[in-house]
């Protein structure tokens, strides 16, 4: 029998993502030398070391490891997950910023996001669980209850680091693999709205999560204050026009954008890219989800097309989450875009993931 393939155009897609990612990464990084020089070498060589390269050996060997090995353990990688997450309330551990205690860093090692792990664990955990239960899926007890015992237990744990961003990414995976397993519409509904009632109750009680609501209802209020980065980030992408200023020219990430690095680097890819730039990286990424999504629909194991789907929802979801914010049709979220934003550990599990895909894709034969 001949030796199966990785599927080389999802591999491509993602290559050229992570290399377009750098180069913005490159340009937009350098708006910290204006604040913060030490902070430039520490931020470049935590993204270069620990994202790049060791996200590409993680590519490497998780395109090795035959998928089936997390069906298997499925349960204790979640319970894993749900570990080091609880790391970051330890003192002598958990590093907290900005208010919230999202990171962990053992000794002298870079700190990292025990979240990236968590995502991954629940769609493991998720798809083995559906893939597991076939049909019953449509009853309430092994469908929607299961579901929101999971994303119950999830979101007690993420609001008191707090992060709501990572939660809506969950919430959005779980019920997009939810509804693939075959879950019924009304439960779907049903799911929506508990959580639609949940961050309306989260909205009333959390000030900054109001501040982000009226902003986006009204950005031309507190313009120095809630509104700034979105008027800042309004500027940068219209500054942009059609083709950019080019590459490494951006004003606004020199002392303007927060975060240039961060959730405002799509301000400073449409700065300098402009409208044409900046629409050839979304088209990546629509590409990038539509082979993805190809491979799961082409995958005869249920499990294994549930775990492409939730992966994939998972990348695309909080990719289009970042670029919606800064284009202001949806709320800030303070999510950093795959493959381009600063967050070693998101790159480097990113880069796994699409290593357990190309895994996934050797069981499949698509004609391109």
């Amino acid at each position: 029998m001949a030796k199966r393939q990785i599927d080389k155009t999802f591999l491509f897609l993602a290559l050229g993502l992570t290399f377009i990612g750098f180069f913005l990464f490159v340009s937009a990084s350098l708006g910290l030398l204006a604040r913060d020089g030490a902070k430039f070498s520490t931020v470049f060589f935590n993204q270069v070391i620990f994202g790049l390269v060791g996200g590409f050996l993680m590519l490497y060997f998780m395109s090795k490891i035959d998928y089936s090995f997390w069906r298997k353990y499925s349960f204790y990688i979640f319970l894993a997950s749900i570990f080091l997450s609880l790391l970051v309330f330890v003192p002598w551990l958990g590093v907290t910023s900005g208010g919230a205690a999202r990171w962990v860093q053992f000794g002298p090692l870079p700190s990292f996001q025990p979240v990236e792990f968590l995502k991954l664990g629940f769609v493991i955990y998720f798809a083995a669980w559906a893939s597991g239960v076939g049909n019953k899926i449509k009853t309430f007890q092994y469908g929607l209850l299961p579901l929101i015992v999971v994303i119950g237990l999830i979101s007690a744990l993420l609001l008191s680091q707090p992060d709501t961003g990572n939660l809506i990414v969950i919430f959005v995976t779980g019920v997009t693999m939810f509804f693939v397993a075959g879950g019924r519409w009304k439960d779907m509904f049903i799911s929506f709205l508990i959580g639609l009632i949940l961050f309306g109750a989260l909205v009333l009680v959390r000030p900054y999560l109001l501040d982000r609501v009226l902003t986006f209802i009204k950005p031309d209020t507190n313009l120095q204050g809630s509104s700034y980065q979105i008027n800042q980030s309004f500027i940068a992408i219209g500054s942009g026009k059609i083709l950019g200023r080019g590459f490494g020219q951006s004003v606004q990430k020199f002392n303007y954008l927060p975060e240039p690095i961060g959730d405002s680097i799509f301000a400073v890819a449409a700065e300098e890219w402009g409208f044409l730039g900046s629409s050839i990286l979304i088209l990546f990424f629509l590409a990038f989800t539509f082979r993805g999504l190809k491979i799961a629909t082409k995958t005869k194991d249920i499990f294994g097309g549930l775990l492409t789907t939730g992966i994939i929802t998972l990348i695309i979801s909080q990719s289009f989450l970042n670029i919606a914010s800064m284009l202001g049709v949806f709320p800030l979220t303070g999510m950093p875009l795959l493959f381009v934003s600063h967050g070693g550990t998101a790159l480097f599990f990113t880069l796994a993931e699409v290593g357990i895909i190309l895994n996934i894709s050797k069981r499949v034969a698509l004609t391109n």
